[in-house]
């Protein structure tokens, strides 16, 4: 009877974990988070926009149509002629009937490049204009994997003079690429110190590579735009995390960008990596913004970014183990763990989704800077990896952006400004807030506001701290100092090389043990 009834418990507890965890859904992480507003949301469809642009090896044929697309009534087609009935003749095409605007619409699409007939004709009329709101003359630089020869992903600089900003963005993870691979795996828990909390190391050193390569660059740009334009990092995926930590690094080192203030420095890191310990994902909510899009498996699962992309192809296996043993975890060893690595900044949570629901809803945003529950639960949805990819969170970020509009043009109640400058306050409490309620959690290096302020850190002086060689970091940095500083000529040297053309290369890799 006794193992009758210790059976029974266990069924029902089984039953139980699996009925919560199976009807947990994406939302369920921000549900008690207030929605974001119009004008601080409206920035991240335009910067997606723009990383969706380093995918493109041509911006003035860009493959990808615009967000805001034309939507066709199916009724209204007159006529669909399909490859087979134009004989290789033409592309195919449509007669359709605009009844609302009154027009005959014959509509013909580019070049498939998989009908060998019309390549060659069609070659140069891959798609008509449009695409991204991208202007080609504003793009100063294009950097492809020959040109990072491995040392960083793909990133372009885009000065956007209609928003007065100068934009770095960065493309996330190739899997054809080898040198994206290493980078993830050069790490390891616990390896990486920096700025008083743990960092992904192959990220950090991306991002220094990154930020010597392009700050000559950047700081012209920005004094020839007389020193007025903001600076933002984005990167989706793998790049969200060199952008990150770009941004903690020209935060701390301003001069490097002819002495750019802090109010202008901006990093969106687009479904984003976790790179970095708590105590930074807080203390830098300020000037770093990750954008998730509902079910995203990437911001919720702490196992290292390594081991996910080496089981990419058995992903939802990898997903379910990681969700069975994080179950098991108490939420105050989470938070103790100072080598525990988040998803950075402040969090805007794209929600289109419902329990036991077909279909997607109107989008709507949510923002926090959450320290406890910081996406810390799987979701096994079979949108995990969908909600990944960039050109999902690019178009529903353009929905929720229409949508928050139109709300805002109901609900106006005080003048524009005044909302603005009351919206901005309440910015600053809450990432006030989030720091404090992470120094009364204990959270291993954080601090508040005003130690913030008091530190010798945030001084002009060109520092960083001491990130140490490579082969000896990873056993020395759980006792180095958190304060240890160094200058940042010595840090160059000791984590990079000069080969006969004088490029900067990265020391040796990591060994494949790691």
């Amino acid at each position: 009877m006794a193992i009758w009834w210790a059976g029974s418990v266990m069924v029902i507890g089984c039953t139980r974990w699996t009925w919560k965890r199976c009807t947990y859904i994406g939302s369920d992480c921000s549900e008690t988070w207030p929605n974001a507003t119009m004008e601080e949301f409206e920035p991240i469809p335009r910067i997606c926009h723009v990383i969706l642009a380093v995918y493109d090896p041509d911006p003035d044929r860009p493959k990808y149509s615009p967000p805001n697309h034309y939507r066709l009534n199916r009724n209204d087609a007159v006529k669909r002629v399909t490859y087979e009935e134009t004989e290789g003749h033409s592309p195919p095409y449509i007669i359709y009937i605009d009844h609302e605007y009154r027009e005959i619409v014959l509509a013909i699409p580019g070049l498939n490049l998989v009908r060998k007939s019309h390549y060659k004709i069609l070659l140069d009329n891959k798609l008509g204009n449009g695409g991204f709101r991208l202007n080609p003359d504003y793009l100063i630089k294009r950097v492809t994997y020959e040109q990072t020869q491995g040392n960083a992903p793909p990133y372009i600089i885009y000065v956007d003079h209609d928003h007065s900003e100068i934009v770095l963005a960065i493309r996330g993870l190739n899997l054809a690429k080898e040198s994206d691979y290493k980078l993830l795996l050069n790490n390891r828990i616990g390896m990486q110190m920096f700025d008083g909390g743990y960092v992904h190391h192959g990220l950090l050193k991306s991002a220094i590579w990154l930020l010597n390569e392009e700050s000559e660059t950047l700081k012209r740009i920005w004094e020839e735009n007389g020193r007025s334009y903001k600076m933002v990092f984005a990167g989706h995926s793998l790049g969200s995390g060199v952008a990150s930590l770009l941004t903690v690094i020209v935060v701390n080192h301003r001069d490097r960008l002819g002495g750019i203030p802090r109010n202008l420095v901006r990093c969106y890191a687009v479904a984003p990596a976790r790179c970095m310990s708590l105590n930074l994902a807080v203390k830098y909510a300020d000037v770093i913004y990750s954008v998730v899009l509902q079910d995203d498996f990437l911001p919720r699962t702490a196992t290292p970014l390594e081991d996910i992309f080496k089981s990419i192809f058995c992903l939802p296996c990898l997903l379910f183990l990681v969700c069975l043993r994080d179950t098991f975890i108490p939420e105050g060893r989470k938070l103790r763990d100072p080598r525990r690595l988040y998803a950075p900044g402040r969090m805007y949570h794209i929600v289109e989704r419902k329990f036991c629901r077909c279909g997607r809803y109107p989008p709507e945003v949510r923002t926090a800077i959450p320290v406890e529950g910081r996406f810390e639960h799987i979701v096994l949805s079979c949108n995990a990896t969908s909600d990944h990819a960039i050109i999902w969170i690019e178009r529903e970020s353009e929905k929720a952006l229409q949508r928050l509009k139109e709300d805002s043009t109901e609900t106006i109640t005080s003048a524009p400004k005044v909302q603005k400058f009351e919206r901005l306050h309440t910015i600053e409490k809450e990432h006030k807030d989030a720091l404090e309620r992470a120094v009364s959690l204990n959270i291993p290096h954080a601090a508040s506001l005003g130690e913030e302020a008091e530190s010798p850190g945030q001084n002009s002086v060109d520092q960083s701290q001491d990130v140490g060689d490579e082969e000896t970091n990873a056993q020395k940095t759980s006792t180095r100092n958190s304060d240890a500083r160094t200058n940042w000529n010595e840090l160059v040297q000791r984590l990079f090389e000069r080969n006969e053309s004088g490029r900067l290369l990265l020391k040796s890799q990591v060994p494949e043990t790691l």
